[in-house]
């Protein structure tokens, strides 16, 4: 079945013009809710999540992949990203970023740090000095974090 989600997500999406950021499927016993992130060069509208939500509602009921009554969430992927691939990491290293993990790395599982390198199977990460390496495999969540303190003049942070 997740290849076929893949497969129409990715096809419905990229089909109406979109790049797919990504999404997430949290299947529960009596529902589930599939969240899907689009991006575009011109950034995206509300009507542009209406477009895509409308389409890929229609593909999901005609092709009747999810087996339970499910919940349609389309949006952008925002300022402050969930970062789903090796790639996404890539783009923000130096940059702050947030990770969840499903199993303890040296006995803590929420990192709030320094993005310092990334390769094809793990993250590094400085947080309140210390140095994490944190493997894609066990990663719950990741996600950038936003830097919204007020610029002084001349560009640096107050």
């Amino acid at each position: 079945m997740q290849e076929q989600l893949d497969t129409l997500i990715n096809t419905t999406v990229t089909g109406l013009g979109y790049d797919l950021w990504g999404y997430e499927y949290r299947p529960q016993q009596e529902s589930a809710l599939l969240r899907i992130f689009i991006d575009s060069e011109n950034g995206i509208t509300v009507d542009d999540c209406g477009k895509v939500s409308n389409q890929l509602s229609a593909a999901l009921d005609v092709e009747d992949l999810i087996p339970v009554a499910y919940i349609l969430e389309v949006s952008s992927p925002g300022m402050d990203r969930v970062l789903f691939i090796p790639a996404h990491y890539a783009c923000y290293i130096g940059k702050q970023i947030k990770v969840r993990t499903r199993l303890p790395v040296e006995k803590r599982r929420n990192f709030v740090g320094k993005l310092l390198a990334v390769d094809d199977e793990k993250v590094t990460m400085q947080v309140e000095g210390n140095t994490y390496e944190i493997p894609y495999d066990i990663i719950d969540r990741g996600r950038l974090v936003l830097d919204i303190r007020p610029q002084r003049k001349g560009g640096k942070h107050a």
